[in-house]
């Protein structure tokens, strides 16, 4: 009896041991800094550009536009809406990056970064996060 109790464990684990697969996870998007550096930096000169189209489908559909002002927190729809006026009259706004920080999060396709700004303003500060596809 006891040695039909064990055989019969012993054939359940190598059953379930060979089950188990492994899922095998799609290699995550490569990028370096230079290339998030490009990509920030054609942003920014969309907006000079009062390309409207560029600067607007650089930003995902959940994106969240944090602005200068405290109250200024936009919805990518609702930023576009705001800004759209601006952009056909030819005169968005002009922010050059004078130095800009890169993070990249180990073992995610997640970046963020932060930048000091040379604008209209004077020196302003920038962040964000990118979700690479």
């Amino acid at each position: 009896m006891i040695n039909k109790t064990i055989i019969i464990a012993l054939i359940s684990i190598l059953i379930f041991s060979c089950n188990t697969q492994t899922k095998q996870q799609e290699p995550l998007p490569q990028i370096n800094k230079e290339e998030v550096n490009i990509f920030m930096d054609n942003w920014h000169m969309a907006a000079a550009e009062a390309n409207f189209d560029a600067y607007f489908n650089a930003m995902d559909s959940d994106a969240v536009y944090v602005g200068t002002a405290a109250e200024e927190v936009w919805s990518k729809a609702d930023f576009a809406s705001f800004s759209k006026p601006y952009f056909d009259k030819g005169k968005a706004w002009s922010f050059k990056a004078i130095n800009r920080n890169v993070y990249f999060i180990e073992n995610s396709n997640i970046v963020y970064f932060d930048e000091l700004l040379d604008t209209w303003m004077g020196q302003c500060r920038g962040s964000g996060v990118i979700q690479l596809n």
